[in-house]
């Protein structure tokens, strides 16, 4: 089976043959699942799992202590598993895990984690990562995350699951992204983001909540009415985050919104975009 008719049959669930193309790599201590397709000139490592329908294509690379998830495709010339850029790092054993139905664009750079970051780096399913992004050492990104071009996430950064980045943002270390936050196109980020709030410009300011995201996932209209209340307290009232945090809990009624809100700043280490 040629690269075109494996692709144009590659999310059928009854695909079952594995495909390795002459001239790939494919170190034969790599795991491979059913239906696998590996490119030509593709490069696959000894610690390598590649589970069930995973795509390499031409030129790509995946090394290190990894795993991809079922229907995973990683473009050509991406670089999964590469070595951190760490000045600490010295060869430790440490991993990539890489959950189902994601899309790794064409140069993208995934590393490993490192000891002082836990050991391991993590991307859930379901995210499209465009061309060029790079996730850093000990990243861990959540579910159904959209990255444009050009994104880049210094280590140790966490994405909470449908956040959305334009194009060229760039996330400082220990960094903290909210569940449906979204990052405007050229943003630097050094503080966190709450859940649902929108950030934009150098040295990332908030410019008001994701109402579209809000409106199109599954969170009630009394949800989002609170979440509406909420962000108005914390960026609105001229408050002390403490304030404003004890304003949402005295004023806010219990709901899995009001936990998530209140949860993810008060484990906020490198204070609130504001």
């Amino acid at each position: 089976m040629g690269v075109v008719e494996y692709l144009s049959s590659f999310a059928q669930s009854n695909h079952r043959e594995v495909v390795i193309h002459a001239s790939a790599m494919v170190d034969p201590k790599a795991k491979i699942g059913i239906g696998v397709y590996v490119g030509p000139f593709a490069i696959v490592g000894p610690d390598v799992v590649l589970e069930d329908r995973v795509c390499i294509d031409t030129h790509a690379v995946v090394l290190g202590k990894t795993t991809i998830g079922s229907r995973t495709r990683v473009w050509p010339f991406a670089s999964v598993g590469s070595m951190p850029q760490d000045l600490k790092y010295r060869g430790e054993v440490s991993e990539l895990v890489i959950g189902e139905d994601n899309a790794i664009r064409e140069y993208v750079n995934i590393s490993v984690g490192t000891t002082g970051g836990g050991g391991r780096t993590e991307i859930g399913s379901r995210n499209l990562i465009m061309v060029y992004c790079h996730i850093g050492h000990d990243c861990h990104i959540g579910n159904d995350v959209v990255f444009a071009n050009a994104v880049s996430l210094a280590g140790h950064v966490i994405i909470q699951d449908r956040a959305v980045f334009g194009g060229l943002a760039a996330v400082h270390q220990f960094c903290r992204i909210g569940t449906m936050a979204m990052v405007a196109g050229g943003t630097k980020l050094t503080q966190d983001i709450p859940p649902c709030c929108m950030a934009h410009g150098d040295r990332a300011r908030i410019g008001g909540l994701n109402l579209v995201g809000m409106r199109r996932s599954d969170l009630t209209e009394e949800a989002q009415q609170n979440i509406k209340r909420m962000f108005r307290l914390l960026f609105q009232e001229h408050l002390t985050l403490e304030d404003a945090l004890s304003r949402i809990e005295a004023e806010i009624a219990v709901s899995k919104e009001k936990d998530m809100f209140v949860n993810f700043l008060k484990c906020s280490e490198r204070g609130i975009c504001r």
